[in-house]
């Protein structure tokens, strides 16, 4: 009875599952040593650490996980925030925020991701302004939502996983109304 190794199917399952778990975890401690080095590492006086810290708790990061990201914040390792602009389908603005050690690295792979996607990458400040940041908790939404086609939306939902599938990428913000 070949093909019916039930270990064989759990293998592929678990470890489809348990990447996405990594690739969580990973964003979300991420944000988490940023926030600290910025605000500082005491939650009670660092509303926006103190967010993420409930976030990644919802997502059941293990507390030891956090605790470490919170002394990787103390260490010399320059964690910073990143925004990479880029326009898809039907001129829809793309917003791209990430955490990074190394900007140049980031934006020569998010270039390259764009263009194997079909978007382009645009200047700094040249997608920012169809975009306003009420506050950390909601995050950038766009000023103007652009209508655009089904098939332009399917390319855009193509372009917006490609990025998310980046470590460093933390949320992908489109224009598009959809």
């Amino acid at each position: 009875m070949s093909g019916h190794n039930k270990w064989s199917q759990i293998k592929h399952k678990k470890g489809a599952v348990d990447k996405k778990k990594s690739l969580t975890f990973g964003k979300i401690l991420a944000a988490i040593s940023v926030a600290a080095k910025t605000g500082g590492a005491n939650p009670d006086q660092n509303p926006r650490l103190r967010s993420l810290i409930e976030k990644a708790k919802e997502n059941n990061v293990p507390n030891d996980n956090i605790e470490r990201a919170l002394k990787r914040a103390a260490e010399s390792k320059e964690l910073q925030e990143f925004l990479f602009e880029a326009y898809g389908p039907e001129g829809a603005a793309v917003l791209v925020e990430a955490i990074t050690d190394n900007p140049n690295r980031l934006i020569q792979e998010l270039r390259v991701i764009a263009g194997d996607a079909g978007a382009k990458a645009a200047d700094p400040g040249s997608v920012l302004w169809a975009f306003e940041k009420p506050n950390y908790e909601t995050g950038w939404i766009a000023k103007f939502p652009q209508p655009i086609s089904a098939s332009a939306q399917e390319t855009l939902q193509t372009i917006v996983a490609a990025f998310e599938e980046h470590d460093d990428v933390q949320r992908v913000i489109t224009s598009a109304a959809i």
